[in-house]
């Protein structure tokens, strides 16, 4: 991983790798693409059919894919050629747009054939995970991965930022999805682009014989590590109770009577504030404390989220959400440094693959369970009720996991 001699600050440091920088202006492009995508199938879905429980579905075809594949992805991600396998991802991704502009195109009254394309979409996820998680520190040496982590989620929270406002202006310019899913397309044809210009040395590792006990080293090592366990379940269920994203087309459209474009500021507003705390944690990495800051923020994610539950106000439903963004920050942050900084480089793609099924689990699933409560009490007293149950969550695990309460620096040997 070559290093070269430009940005002097420290946080900067992970931008002296040029495969880095390479890596990062893909992922941005492909979450551009797919975050756009979600504004437009949420708003065609639900002025489709009226109904929450169906904005919950578009989670559910996207996590049971995941579930099912996660073995074998994470194993996909060891054995293989990383940067090979994201070019494969990114190319699924493109085909699955493509997919998406015909449905608009046809103008089908049935979301039937939207569904399928998202199961489709959850196959490549699942696939798309492990390999982008495994494969950052092949960019960045050890000292420098805390401020790369944050900058990723940096970088990722700008493409969640700019793509819903983007897929919200379009859809409401053009009246229709068909733009939205085509400016995806091309872009995601972009993120191909730039997978292919890095050249990233794949590192020597042993190649292990496809037998049951090797799928399943990623669990046994996450269960061993009662650290790592700690956060990742602690943001499993603090998020899949606290979620209140799938239901932002009904805040929108029915609570605080807006319309496509205050939907994607809407979507937007979280990674406006997870980007503003990723820099910071970029500039000032958590050196002490990691896991009561962490305890603290999560409670704050399900604070911010009563506040938008109980809101009225476009401006303070923005800001709030904000807010829950850049709380929720942190325990990325914390999770994901933890996680590759203590995994050896033969498992990282296993034990990344289970990892994304608790953020699968926690975002896709939580969508599901936001559209069902929403279904049976309605959307307000759902998003209230989920950030009560946050609440409880951080309480329970700091009393269950004390390792995660008392963990100090995010470093290998305290793990």
């Amino acid at each position: 991983m070559p290093a070269s001699s430009g940005f002097s600050s420290p946080g900067l440091a992970p931008f002296r790798y040029r495969d880095f920088g390479l890596f990062q202006l893909a992922r941005f492009f492909i979450i551009v693409a797919l975050e756009m995508q979600s504004v437009a199938i949420g708003w065609q879905i639900f002025a489709t059919t009226k109904r929450a429980l169906d904005l919950g579905l578009v989670g559910l075809a996207q996590f049971l894919p995941g579930i099912l594949l996660f073995l074998l992805s994470g194993h996909v991600a060891d054995r293989f050629d990383r940067r090979k396998v994201l070019v494969l991802c990114y190319l699924g991704f493109a085909v699955c747009a493509s997919l998406f502009v015909l449905i608009a195109w046809r103008h089908s009254a049935s979301v039937a054939p939207i569904y399928c394309v998202l199961v489709l979409l959850g196959v490549v996820r699942s696939f798309n995970g492990p390999v982008t998680r495994a494969i950052l520190p092949q960019l960045v040496p050890e000292e420098h991965f805390q401020s790369a982590v944050a900058w990723a989620s940096t970088i990722f929270q700008g493409g969640t930022i700019l793509g819903p406002a983007i897929g919200g202006l379009v859809y409401a310019l053009f009246r229709g999805p068909v733009v939205v899913y085509a400016i995806a397309l091309f872009t995601a044809f972009a993120a191909i682009a730039s997978t292919l210009m890095i050249r990233a040395e794949q590192p020597a590792r042993r190649r292990e014989p496809a037998t049951l006990a090797t799928f399943f080293v990623g669990i046994k090592y996450i269960w061993a590590k009662k650290l790592i366990l700690g956060a990742i379940s602690l943001d499993l269920f603090a998020v899949l109770l606290g979620g209140a994203v799938a239901l932002l087309p009904v805040f929108a459209k029915e609570i605080l009577n807006t319309g496509p474009l205050g939907l994607g500021l809407l979507r937007s507003a979280p990674a406006v504030g997870a980007a503003f705390m990723a820099v910071l944690l970029a500039y000032r990495p958590l050196r002490k404390r990691a896991g009561a800051t962490m305890l603290w923020c999560v409670a704050g994610f399900g604070v911010f989220t009563i506040l938008f539950g109980a809101s009225h106000s476009l401006v303070l439903s923005l800001v709030a959400l904000a807010l829950v963004g850049a709380t929720d920050m942190v325990s990325v942050v914390v999770r994901g440094t933890l996680i590759q900084v203590a995994t050896p480089d033969e498992m990282r793609g296993r034990v990344n693959a289970v990892d994304m099924i608790f953020i699968g689990a926690s975002n896709q699933l939580g969508q599901f369970e936001s559209g069902v409560t929403a279904q049976w009490f309605g959307a307000v007293p759902a998003v209230i009720l989920g950030g009560v149950g946050t609440l409880l969550i951080t309480a329970l695990w700091a009393w269950g996991f004390p390792e995660l309460r008392n963990a100090d620096q995010l470093v290998a040997s305290k793990v």
